[in-house]
């Protein structure tokens, strides 16, 4: 699918999770990478070290340090590099962090975002396709969560600068008629990823005989999709730059399409599970029990996420499908080869 790319090629966060697997696919494939990532000391900055060290195992990967905050610097890659696809994945993540350190989104997620929607329109990239999240979805609760609902009441700080970055998107694709397609990913897992997501931190804490913190009694239910189905569906995305609609009605505006070249796409595995059965698959492949601590809801989680994923599939005939026991699988493999457990 990538062959159809416009390059060169910027990928965004390439020492983070998903940008790290996108730039390895098309490094793999014999797409040359220019990844942009400040590496940031939000996680562990060794794994972050360690998925750069495996880009660079590849002549045709370039690495930029620059902090998206740092307008000129950000601005001046793109004038030297004059990207056709920009795939903009880096971002500061976390719902939970955001209700602690809230300008730390201010800069990464919107100022940052700023320069990138800045420094397509000044090199007139051919497509920017970036990072939107399920969270932006808040407060709806018809469910599955379609791309056609309003998406107008997050709950959380993070989910209000992504749904923000929807927004500024759209003004450029409108004003400079910059193709620009947003994707909102749901729960993404996998090998090579964040410690602090709920599926890592277990791993670790049942494998050293700790209490796992479990929310709402472990009643939530959420729509786990595998980075490899995440990333398939990006790529397939980038190589069809958004176009026009002509199914948009500005008497009754669906919040997707547009009759600039605008879309937003969801993309989850379109099957939730209990964050309950989850936890029992990781017990079983650790071969451990969980020690569990219960804990109450915390503020701007939502209690369930589920993806409507028909606009994907008629776009791109694709549909992420790897199953939670399989991805799992895969992700208890690695992290025992990666900590040596």
């Amino acid at each position: 699918m990538t062959t159809a790319i416009e390059t060169p090629v910027l990928v965004t966060g390439t020492a983070g999770f998903i940008g790290y697997h996108v730039a390895a696919r098309l490094l793999r494939e014999g797409v040359a990478v220019a990844g942009l990532d400040s590496v940031t000391d939000y996680y562990d900055v060794s794994l972050k070290e360690a998925r750069l060290a495996e880009l660079k195992k590849h002549e045709t990967f370039s690495e930029y340090r620059i902090d998206l905050a740092d307008r000129d610097a950000v601005l001046g890659l793109f004038e030297t590099l004059k990207p056709c696809t920009v795939i903009h994945l880096a971002a500061q993540a976390g719902v939970r962090h955001s209700i602690d350190h809230p300008f730390d989104y201010a800069d990464a997620n919107l100022m940052g975002f700023m320069g990138i929607l800045e420094g397509c329109r000044r090199c007139e990239s051919a497509h920017l396709v970036y990072a939107s999240t399920s969270s932006v979805y808040g407060l709806d609760g018809d469910f599955p969560l379609n791309e056609h609902q309003g998406a107008a009441h997050p709950v959380s700080l993070y989910a209000a600068t992504k749904r923000a970055n929807e927004l500024m998107a759209h003004s450029y694709a409108h004003l400079y008629r910059l193709p620009v397609t947003g994707l909102r990913f749901f729960t993404v897992y996998g090998p090579w990823g964040r410690p602090d997501m709920a599926y890592y931190l277990f791993t670790k804490k049942i494998l050293a005989g700790e209490e796992i913190e479990v929310f709402n009694g472990g009643q939530m239910h959420r729509d786990f999709t595998y980075v490899d189905d995440i990333v398939e569906a990006i790529l397939r995305i980038a190589s069809k730059p958004a176009t026009p609609s002509g199914d948009f009605d500005p008497k009754s505006p669906d919040p997707s399409i547009s009759s600039a070249p605008f879309r937003v796409f969801n993309i989850g595995n379109n099957d939730p599970v209990l964050l309950n059965d989850m936890i029992v698959a990781l017990e079983d492949l650790l071969g451990r029990k969980a020690l569990r601590r219960d804990r109450p809801v915390q503020p701007g989680d939502v209690l369930a996420t589920h993806a409507d994923t028909s606009d994907l599939i008629a776009a791109t005939g694709f549909a992420p499908a790897t199953s939670l026991r399989d991805g799992l699988s895969r992700f208890v493999s690695w992290y025992r080869d990666f900590h040596g457990v």
